[in-house]
């Protein structure tokens, strides 16, 4: 498997996730709400912070979101308690007062204020969370918070995801350290719409809220609201944002240019993020990229290049190891952008496969053999302008409906 992507100039990939950054604490515990594995999360500035979250627009949101949504509200949020196995989604009163209790004994177990705490839980909806082991676990991850906790943290958000999904990068800006760490789960019911699973970052920047806020939805709109893997937008879907300005110095956002790179410094941790989920996608056997170029706005861009990354038989497709560029041209007309086939060039793995109104006269065998690849590139050239987006998905294979379909059973 290939490894991430280079980090940027000047900057530097390191350990530790969502506490590399100074002043944060992480902990990931069992209390048992999975049958086996850690299920409980917490995660905290040791200090004041300032925060942004986005949430799912699925008219069905889970008891946390509601609960989570009214904290953030005060921009000044600096923790985050979640479990796994459960999404207390569809639970009525009982689930709404669950999520508060949650936030709560976060809250008198750190001291930090109840309304400064976002909620999580992920699983299977309509189930009731068992408190008594929800509250077990916080008590003991209280208890085991440390700076080296992050990792930990990452591994008990997971659901049927295969591996954690972390990432820390430090940046020189302004001549300090500036430190960003992420963790994130997700691998089905993944649909691009403000977020699209968990993905909590955390930055020792000195920022206020509405640069931070900024930065996020700018970030977010590259990665997060770039990613797809079967379609369905989940009911739990939280993306947050924790800056406790540690590293000290001025605000970001008091110097344009400073504010500039830690813009990109976040933008390439949320679309390392996107990328392993995308990678990690239920059954998935390949990373795909379908990277549109030349498009006249960018939101064409992205609506194009979802459309193709959404589509089941282009996935398939890309399952199959089957260059069937039919399906990619199909696909890119769904959303009613126009298109002109003949200034519009598709490749495949690298091999020009639709060229300018016409098949490209490619070997189907040599292009069906470059896809046999763990990371698959698809790219979609127009010349209509010079907007340009990657989606990020994966391909669609037998093993997604089995998991799918045997769920719960």
């Amino acid at each position: 498997m290939k490894t991430r992507l280079p980090a940027p100039p000047g900057m530097t990939w390191i350990d530790g996730a969502t506490t590399a950054p100074r002043g944060f604490r992480a902990a990931g515990v069992r209390c048992g709400i999975k049958t086996k594995g850690p299920d409980l999360a917490l995660l905290a500035s040791m200090t004041e912070a300032v925060s942004c979250a986005l949430f799912t627009t699925n008219a069905v949101k889970a008891a946390p979101v509601l609960v989570s949504m009214e904290h953030a509200a005060s921009r000044q949020v600096r923790g985050f308690v979640a479990n796994s196995g459960c999404a207390n989604c569809a639970t009525g009163e009982r689930g709404l007062q669950d999520a508060y209790e949650m936030a709560r004994l976060a809250a008198e177990g750190l001291g930090i204020p109840e309304d400064q705490w976002l909620v999580g839980s992920t699983g299977v909806i309509g189930t009731f969370l068992p408190m008594e082991k929800v509250r077990a676990g916080i008590d003991e991850a209280v208890e085991s918070l440390s700076p080296e906790g992050g990792p930990d943290a990452a591994r008990a958000i997971m659901t049927t995801d295969t591996r954690d999904k972390q990432v820390a990068l430090e940046v020189e800006i302004g001549g300090r350290t500036v430190r960003i760490g992420g963790m994130a789960k997700g691998v089905g019911m993944i649909q691009p719409n403000v977020a699209t699973m968990f993905a909590i970052m955390t930055t020792d920047a000195p920022l206020d809220p509405e640069a931070l806020e900024r930065c996020l939805r700018a970030a977010a709109n590259r990665s997060f609201n770039c990613l797809t893997v079967d379609g369905d937008m989940s009911t739990n879907d939280t993306v947050a944002l924790f800056a406790n300005g540690a590293a000290g110095g001025d605000p970001l956002e008091s110097h344009p240019d400073h504010l500039a790179r830690f813009q990109a410094a976040l933008e390439a941790v949320c679309v390392d993020l996107a990328r392993q989920v995308a990678r990690d996608g239920e059954g998935a056997t390949k990373l795909v990229e379908v990277r549109v170029s030349g498009a006249r706005t960018e939101s064409d861009a992205r609506a194009l290049a979802l459309a193709i990354a959404n589509s089941n038989l282009v996935k398939t497709a890309f399952f199959g190891n089957d260059p069937n560029w039919g399906r990619i041209l199909m696909a890119a007309g769904n959303p009613g952008i126009p298109l002109d086939l003949n200034r519009l060039r598709v490749t495949l793995a690298g091999h020009p496969v639709f060229e300018y109104g016409r098949p490209a006269g490619h070997d189907e065998a040599a292009v069906s053999r470059a896809m046999e690849t763990e990371e698959l590139l698809v790219t979609f050239e127009m010349q209509d302008g010079d907007a340009g987006v990657s989606a990020y998905t994966c391909d669609f294979s037998y093993d997604y409906v089995k998991i799918n379909a045997e769920y719960r059973t």
